[in-house]
């Protein structure tokens, strides 16, 4: 059981992480953290948390587990912060997107990967963000990836590992590299194109009636352009290498797709949309069966 969890960024997941620990009885104490007072005020009358300090050192000292919730770009004066309270024992793990950069940003600020450090990812969320937008169950049948280090400390790995897996989710390791590779491909390229989907539509002049006239299909796609425009802008800033490499290779196939229409390729088409509608079928049927098995794909 956790003692005192500390809380740095008390929004949708940090607000969510501390509901969930609460129902399942492994917290005694939630601090949370940040610069809002009213938004800390906020998640304390809702309980999620217990007190709050907008002090990040006074909000850290005595706290056994420590988990950073703010967007990428403010992660390193973060640990710079909390570096002069933070105590030798207590486990330190955040929830970003991208994990190299948590990594520098950790080296940079401690001078070394301090071994509690763990950093983490729960591939979960929605469009929503705030304390109010919380909810205990966000996390359960979800995959939370964890990035342990040749350093990292083995009984730090293993709390953590057991705090996610107390809010029903299954937890996974990965390499730092690797997962954001895998992220930039899955979920930055996805929401990228959403943002810039309806950003450019809403640049047209007749824009009020192209909206007023979609569909469905236009708001399932690009409902995650609702998302925290600050934690995207930083996600393509902190993990811009992956996702270049991802976008070259989108523009390629873009510009593929561009070639057939204008020619009227009618026969590139199809073979292009029944590969894509093949690839999507067998991961529907994959997702399925994970969520037979109890594990749910991101929201």
């Amino acid at each position: 059981m956790i003692r005192r969890l500390c809380i740095i960024g008390v929004g949708l997941i940090g607000g969510s992480l501390a509901r969930a620990l609460r129902r399942a009885g492994a917290v005694g104490e939630v601090v949370g953290a940040g610069r809002n007072p009213q938004h800390l005020q906020q998640a304390q009358d809702l309980g999620v948390i217990d007190r709050w300090h907008t002090d990040l050192e006074a909000a850290v000292a005595g706290a056994d587990m420590v988990v950073v919730c703010v967007p990428l770009g403010a992660m390193e004066a973060v640990f710079r912060a909390i570096a002069p309270a933070l105590s030798d024992e207590a486990v330190l793990t955040d929830v970003g997107s991208a994990k190299g950069c948590v990594v520098a940003a950790a080296r940079a600020a401690f001078g070394e990967v301090p071994p509690t450090l763990v950093p983490g990812h729960p591939i979960a969320g929605t469009e929503r963000s705030g304390v109010a937008a919380s909810f205990a169950e966000l996390f359960e049948g979800r995959r939370v990836i964890l990035t342990p280090l040749p350093e990292t400390d083995d009984h730090a790995h293993a709390q953590v590992r057991a705090m996610w897996e107390a809010t029903g989710a299954e937890v996974v390791d990965m390499d730092v590299a690797l997962h954001d590779e895998v992220l930039a491909a899955t979920s930055h390229l996805p929401h990228i194109l959403a943002f810039a989907t309806v950003d450019s539509l809403a640049r047209m002049h007749d824009h009020e009636e192209i909206f007023r006239y979609a569909a469905g299909g236009f708001r399932d796609f690009t409902r995650i352009a609702g998302s925290d425009p600050v934690m995207w802008r930083d996600i393509c800033l902190y993990n811009r290498e992956a996702i270049l490499e991802v976008l070259q290779r989108f523009e390629a196939d873009l510009a593929r797709v561009t070639k057939a229409i204008r020619e009227a390729d009618g026969e590139t088409l199809l073979e292009l949309f029944r590969h894509a509608k093949a690839a999507r079928d067998a991961h529907e049927a994959m997702l399925r069966e994970a969520e037979n098995n109890g594990v749910r794909g991101e929201e």
